[in-house]
């Protein structure tokens, strides 16, 4: 209760010295709200572009190992391209070994080959620019495919090779703006398909990424009635083998060596010889972007930073003149038993609470700047950035209050009680 008590009582002081020098006070909050604004508007724009980029990326799912020809690399400023220039392409039939062959390491093993810029038709309405994706049945356990209306291919229509597709959504609005999609037929390089699926719209991406939206997938078997499939990588469709891995770490990590040791025996590479093949994890890519937004965020520290140590400064010299205004009052609250901690309390107190006022307005500030309407990249304030936001505040208050506090706190109260 006594806590309790002496809280109030701080915060009546803080509030009536706020009240008595408005302006005073408003010029000293502009330092903090220009500070925290920084700090948590570059935060907030750096979440939800990671966030975007992050979500333009998912087309290379998760926890999947890609058997392709090159390695992905992104920290190398000169990439070696020649030395996997002339290895040769996956194959379906080490596609078929794998998938006999791998552990219980996997979800799922897949095989897959696209080509974009394919103008599908339906009577009077064409789409151009689509992708055609040839796929095998598992396709779906080891990426997105999130089907909202329709359904799946079945594995006898895959082994088959039926004239069957799932279609992006973009595609389904083209071709057929005025009714459903399900059961109607298109063509793609003068082959005729049935729709039996269309994916979930996807929409805008912040990178020029691979969409669903213009997708149409049908079975491999399909595909590679269509296209021919590269056996060296330079002419015809290289297709991708992926291998879906189990939710640990530590798995994904056996799965990838296991790949590797089962490749070499399918290719027939001696002990000495290098691997002439790359086994891609989209891990290299998350990892890239991780590094590029905190260099973003920490130059986002060091703008607000500098706000917040002119801010810092504004606030201990305004609780130093509160100091010097209320010496009088301070000989008094001593005369009549105050403690120095309740002294030094309430001026630390009139501290954190300009600072929290204004941080609070700085969020604020980014709260708003969120409610603009954004189609490629919307904002979203999170419950974290506030936090940081308030403690970040907090310490501003702390650390520009305490000197100006202790100084008060120490007084002598004869001495100030004469002071005028």
């Amino acid at each position: 209760m006594k806590t309790i008590r002496l809280t109030l009582e701080s915060f009546r002081f803080a509030w009536q010295a706020l009240k008595s020098n408005l302006l005073r006070t408003v010029l000293s909050l502009l330092g903090v709200t220009v500070g925290i604004f920084a700090i948590i508007a570059v935060l907030t724009v750096v979440d939800s572009l990671e966030a975007n980029v992050r979500q333009s990326m998912s087309f290379v799912g998760d926890k999947v190992i890609y058997v392709m020809k090159m390695p992905w690399t992104f920290d190398q400023p000169d990439y070696p391209w020649w030395r996997y220039f002339q290895r040769p392409a996956p194959t379906v039939r080490e596609f078929r070994e794998l998938q006999r062959m791998l552990s219980d390491n996997q979800k799922g093993v897949a095989v897959y080959a696209a080509t974009g810029g394919n103008t599908l038709r339906s009577g009077s309405n064409s789409l151009e620019g689509c992708a055609l994706m040839g796929v095998s049945f598992e396709y779906r356990n080891v990426s997105e495919l999130p089907i909202e209306e329709g359904r799946y291919f079945t594995q006898q229509e895959m082994d088959a090779a039926r004239n069957v597709a799932v279609i992006g959504a973009d595609i389904a609005t083209s071709l057929y703006p005025n009714g459903s999609a399900l059961g109607k037929e298109f063509k793609a390089k003068g082959t005729t398909f049935t729709i039996i699926g269309v994916v979930k719209k996807e929409g805008k991406k912040i990178l020029d990424t691979p969409s669903n939206d213009t997708n149409c997938v049908i079975p491999f078997g399909s595909f590679t009635k269509m296209f021919a499939l590269s056996t060296n990588g330079l002419t015809g469709v290289t297709p991708t083998i992926a291998v879906k891995g189990r939710d640990e770490d530590v798995g994904l990590l056996d799965l990838e060596y296991e790949m590797k040791g089962l490749l070499r025996n399918i290719r027939s590479l001696k002990p000495r010889e290098e691997d002439n093949f790359a086994l891609n994890r989209p891990e290299m890519l998350t990892n890239m972007v991780g590094k590029l937004f905190s260099v973003i965020g920490l130059a986002g520290w060091v703008i607000g930073g500098f706000a917040m140590v002119v801010g810092g400064f504004g606030i201990a010299n305004i609780m130093f003149v509160s100091v010097k205004e209320r010496t009088n009052i301070i000989g008094i609250q001593k005369s009549l038993g105050a403690k120095n901690y309740f002294i030094l309390f309430q001026f630390l107190f009139e501290a954190v609470f300009l600072c929290l006022l204004g941080g609070s307005a700085g969020i604020f500030l980014v709260w708003l700047i969120t409610l603009v309407p954004q189609d490629a990249m919307p904002l979203t304030l999170s419950a974290w950035n506030i936090t940081l936001g308030l403690t970040v505040s907090v310490v501003i208050g702390v650390l520009a209050g305490i000197i100006p506090a202790v100084l008060a706190a120490n007084l002598d109260p004869v001495i100030a009680i004469r002071s005028k």
